[in-house]
């Protein structure tokens, strides 16, 4: 592993014209990295092409649609790109992306990568509030949804934002495109006359963080690093030809789109099974009529698998590897998960911004129940540090720094937040508090800023309060997480009312946080009310002493 002590990299070239408000990789950090042969010189939309050469007849995609050959995937990919390229899209132009775990997913975002725009990879879940801000700090020229999904119309969506986005100039729907939209299927074009294609050093696709503080950033992933996150990903998953991997997870993020996911299961030319959501009723069948052998879950659906898996019928004995990410692992659950479902289990803890850790097949059953595991390259440059600044000895707690040829150098047009969220030499400071262990494991003990893991979803405190304090009904908010046996943490609001004897009602918190256009997941689950809200010497709320005595109030 690189020392922490590693000199400051050089400053980057100028006159870059990587897309506008990105921040590059230094110079002599980009040619160590392609000198090492992390950063080959693909590109997404060409890397798909190889593969359809390679592959034609394997199956690529399944959905609740059918099956998708590798070659027609690349077909579909191209004539896309052509319809995108005759709306006026060009490279470098950013388009929402906000579809589910469909075939429409990977060939829109296949035909983007080709074409050289931007697509913006936003949520299922995500509404107003969140698109909103996402179409407008990325100046949007295109938002592609699906008529509806799990009851909700997204069509009406997004004639609002483009109401509110003037550059809002097009919506896409996968389905019946109601007024002032086009279908999806009807964005096809003969590919001839393309424009050249990006470069290995463009931004490839723009990634939502997960967010501790305020509205979701940008993560720009350029076609260098994204690939070399993919590809090395399977390599360590051990991923071959014959491996089937289901995406249960919603595919726009960063876990199931490749680590290894989508990406890198088709580039080995084994297939990807698009699943609607991870439910036993969902995706069991799934796995027993694909014989799928490799998935990936959050803790909690972790957790209802190993407690439903003997009791649903079917042959799902195929599946050789569960991976688990997005949260912590709880070790007991760790230890009892390979053996209720017959298959390895892999710890990952990583972070849509780069740095990745994986437990790997050598890791004895030890470090894979109780660590996060370890980087995924050679140079990743990792540090652990105090509240100075100051590294810490393996085996203390600190906050986890890292760099390294797949972590960005900078959100997406956020100069501000970027100053405080890098330090000078280029490291992430990733908010996570960790120790390492001296066989470079690490294991994840925390956040520093505060955020509730509610089913592997992060739900920002402050982002959360600042809405619930607008109610007319409270004067004052506090976020909390409780722990919880399926979500690993539920959101519990404690408030103070304006009148206490008129206080809120959880529905009445959670229409108006609705009429708000507040993703649901960011709901609260639970509403305490408070006649004040402690504080500590300084005058900040102690939300020590508000978790434990709502803790002790829901042990009651």
């Amino acid at each position: 592993m690189p020392s922490p002590a590693s000199a400051p990299d050089a400053e980057p070239t100028p006159g870059s014209d990587l897309l506008d408000g990105c921040t590059m990789w230094p110079a002599d950090a980009a040619a160590r990295y392609r000198a090492a042969g992390y950063w080959r010189g693909d590109t997404l939309g060409e890397l798909l092409r190889a593969w359809a050469l390679q592959w034609p007849e394997r199956t690529a995609l399944v959905d609740d649609a059918g099956r998708t050959t590798f070659a027609e995937l690349d077909r579909r990919a191209d004539r896309t790109a052509a319809g995108f390229a005759r709306l006026g899209i060009r490279p470098r132009d950013r388009v929402l992306v906000q579809l589910p775990n469909t075939a429409d997913f990977v060939v829109v975002l296949f035909a983007l990568a080709r074409l050289g725009a931007v697509p913006a990879l936003c949520l299922p879940a995500h509404r107003a509030h969140e698109i909103g801000h996402l179409a407008e700090l990325s100046e949007a020229v295109a938002y592609v949804v699906p008529d509806t999904h799990a009851g909700f119309d997204h069509r009406a969506l997004a004639g609002e934002i483009r109401k509110r986005v003037p550059s809002l100039r097009h919506v896409l729907v996968a389905g019946e495109p109601g007024p002032d939209a086009l279908a999806l299927a009807s964005v096809d074009a003969d590919p001839a006359g393309l424009p050249p294609g990006p470069r290995p050093d463009d931004v490839a696709l723009l990634l939502v963080s997960g967010g501790t503080t305020g509205l979701p950033k940008l993560i720009p992933r350029t076609h260098d690093d994204y690939a070399y996150n993919a590809r090395t990903s399977a390599g360590v998953c051990e991923l071959t030809p014959e491996d089937v991997y289901l995406a249960v997870l919603p595919v726009a993020h960063n876990f199931p789109l490749a680590c290894p996911g989508i990406l890198g299961i088709l580039g080995v030319g084994g297939t990807a099974v698009l699943a609607s959501g991870p439910s036993p009723d969902a995706a069991f069948p799934l796995m027993e009529r694909e014989k799928v052998t490799v998935t990936a879950v959050v803790p909690p659906i972790a957790d209802l698998w190993s407690q439903m898996w003997e009791w649903e019928p079917g042959d799902r004995s195929a599946l050789r590897l569960i991976q688990v990410g997005g949260a912590r692992l709880p070790a007991a659950l760790a230890r009892e998960l390979g053996p209720g479902l017959g298959c390895r289990v892999q710890q990952v803890f990583g972070m849509a911004e780069g740095l990745l850790n994986y437990t790997r097949t050598e890791d004895g059953d030890d470090l894979v129940a109780e660590t996060q595991g370890r980087p995924l390259s050679p140079d990743d440059e990792v540090r652990i540090v105090d509240g100075g600044g100051a590294d810490v000895t393996d085996g203390e707690i600190g906050e986890l720094l890292t760099r390294g040829p797949y972590t960005i150098r900078g959100y997406y047009r956020v100069p501000e937040h970027n100053a405080n969220a890098f330090t000078p030499d280029g490291y992430y400071r990733s908010g996570d508090l960790v120790r390492r262990l001296p066989s470079g494991h690490l294991v994840v003990e925390g956040r520093v800023k505060e955020v509730v893991n509610r089913g592997g979803e992060g739900v920002p405190a402050g982002e959360l309060e600042e809405h619930l304090a607008a109610h007319p009904k409270i004067r004052q908010a506090a976020v909390i997480p409780l722990p919880d046996k399926v979500l690993g943490e539920r959101v519990c609001a404690v408030v103070v009312p304006t009148d206490p004897a008129d206080p809120p009602t959880l529905p009445d918190v959670k229409t108006f946080l609705t009429t708000a256009g507040l993703a649901p997941y960011k709901m609260p689950d639970t509403l305490r009310i408070a006649p004040d809200l402690p504080r500590t010497p300084v005058g900040k709320i102690d939300k020590r002493t508000l978790a434990e005595s709502a803790g002790e109030s829901a042990a009651g």
